[in-house]
């Protein structure tokens, strides 16, 4: 299970991590130095974005973007690595002390650039909104009692668990109702089209018979 995760999480970091920071990440087994690493990583696209704002030449507000959507999921990526470490019952205190001072230093940095208003802050203002609520979120987690924040991981795993059991229980369930129905609703088919009824209908000719030219059939008997 924890060779899976870590696995999911290379896979999906591929998209806002350079080949040697995933690296790093996998060589980062500690879950405390691992977000150390992340957030070091958060640091340097904030650099970047500064860095970009002194410099006005053409394709700056795209590069702002993106560098701002990395950060998005560097932060994102911090939260998930520590409520795996919780998960797991590991002592993370260090980490998260370090992920407090420096998502305090961080968000204080893209704050500043809103009240500085760029001239192309349109071009990447969706991008910087969402860098700093999920920076806003990911502190205020920080900064909850580590126990509390364990259980919540807890809770939260046990409902997901319980609605994809109810969803797997309700697919079978259809799955069960139409093995039941559709084999009789077939062989409805099949025997309406055979009827003497249906053929006539369908090649406007009436079906043979034995019986002579004017003999009718004759009635049913009463019960």
């Amino acid at each position: 299970m924890k060779l899976l995760v870590l696995l999911l999480c290379l896979l999906a970091q591929k998209d806002f991590l350079t080949n040697d920071e995933a690296d790093q990440i996998r060589l980062a087994q500690d879950p405390n130095i691992r977000l150390r690493v992340y957030l070091h990583f958060a640091s340097q696209r904030v650099d970047l974005i500064e860095q970009a704002l002194k410099r006005e030449k053409p394709g700056r507000s795209g590069l702002i973007h993106d560098y701002l959507e990395e950060y998005t999921k560097i932060i994102e990526a911090i939260d998930t690595v520590a409520d795996d470490a919780l998960r797991r019952k590991v002592v993370i205190d260090e980490g998260i002390k370090a992920v407090i001072d420096g998502e305090k230093k961080l968000l204080a940095s893209l704050q500043k650039i809103v009240e500085d208003k760029p001239k192309d802050v349109a071009r990447y203002e969706f991008a910087l909104t969402q860098a700093i609520d999920t920076t806003s979120d990911s502190l205020e987690q920080a900064q909850e009692d580590i126990a509390r924040r364990a259980a919540q991981v807890a809770d939260r795993d046990k409902r997901e668990r319980a609605e994809r059991e109810a969803l797997l229980k309700g697919q079978e369930g259809e799955g069960k109702a139409v093995k039941g129905t559709e084999p009789e609703k077939a062989e409805k088919r099949a025997a309406d089209a055979a009827s003497p009824e249906a053929e006539q209908k369908t090649t406007g000719r009436k079906p043979p018979t034995l019986r002579r030219k004017g003999e009718t059939a004759p009635s049913k008997p009463q019960p």
